[in-house]
């Protein structure tokens, strides 16, 4: 297989396999409107998506905003909704009309997508520090409660452990890695390998604070890509802040868009 290097290739690549049912695997719902997919999660959580928004001008932008906001708001078990925007749509006055509806744009990241064997590389690991790949409970809630540290929320309530538990529990491809020391995790990352596709995604990477620049990202996003590799996967693909955007780079990964989530949360009565 030749591989591609062109950045444009590679984001009609992702447009054309990710933005489908692959984006969104542990979804207990989806429903269509228009070229919205409206999906649910477990824990009351709804995520909006699309491939396009097929020409929608700003009328018509507005009124896929007002049907999706209205289809959440309809079901009281939704607490919170996540809309993923992509930096390439057309999507005239989304911006503004997310806002009107009570949506907080959250940090801008870069899509990434590269050749997983780029990143397949040997990475040095500071002396007490090993690489493994975790699955039991008291393991993966070690590996949530380090990651909501990194992101400063706050593990009895986030129930991030919760959400990895459920996907582990129901999607055989999805692998969660960790690096520790003295049986502390310092940084944590996801492999999802994307079945029917070329990609597998590169997710959930924190690292402590006092603990970045030694090469624990580097090394986690090696091994992924080493899975990767042996899943099958040809590209890696990920969301990356500005932490982790240069560290891909510099493995040769391209910054082929942006994605911004816009979320809301249900008001309290």
């Amino acid at each position: 297989m030749t591989l591609t290097t062109d950045a444009a290739m590679l984001l009609a690549a992702y447009d054309d396999q990710l933005r489908t049912d692959a984006e969104t695997p542990s979804a207990t719902s989806v429903v269509r409107r228009g070229p919205l997919r409206l999906v649910t999660f477990a824990g009351g959580r709804g995520f909006v998506t699309y491939a396009g928004l097929d020409g929608a001008d700003a009328a018509a932008v507005r009124d896929l905003v007002a049907e999706a906001v209205g289809y959440y708001r309809s079901d009281p078990a939704i607490t919170r909704v996540e809309w993923k925007t992509r930096g390439h749509d057309h999507a005239p006055g989304l911006h503004d009309v997310l806002v009107e509806h009570g949506f907080i744009p959250d940090e801008t990241e870069s899509i990434m997508i590269g050749a997983a064997a780029a990143l397949a590389v040997d990475v040095p690991l500071p002396d007490g520090v090993t690489l493994r790949r975790v699955t039991a409970e008291r393991d993966v809630r070690a590996m949530a409660a380090t990651a909501d540290e990194v992101f400063g929320d706050d593990p009895a309530t986030s129930g991030t452990a919760e959400a990895l538990l459920r996907r582990q529990a129901i999607d055989p491809h999805l692998e969660l890695w960790v690096a520790e020391a003295d049986g502390v995790v310092l940084s944590t990352g996801r492999l999802e390998p994307v079945p029917g596709t070329q990609f597998a995604g590169l997710w959930g990477g924190a690292t402590r604070p006092e603990c970045r620049g030694r090469g624990l990202y580097r090394a986690l996003t090696a091994a992924r890509a080493r899975a990767a590799l042996a899943a099958g996967a040809t590209y890696l693909h990920s969301d990356s802040t500005e932490f982790s955007r240069p560290i891909l780079e510099r493995s040769g990964l391209l910054r082929v868009s942006t994605t911004t989530p816009y979320r809301w949360v249900r008001p309290e009565s």
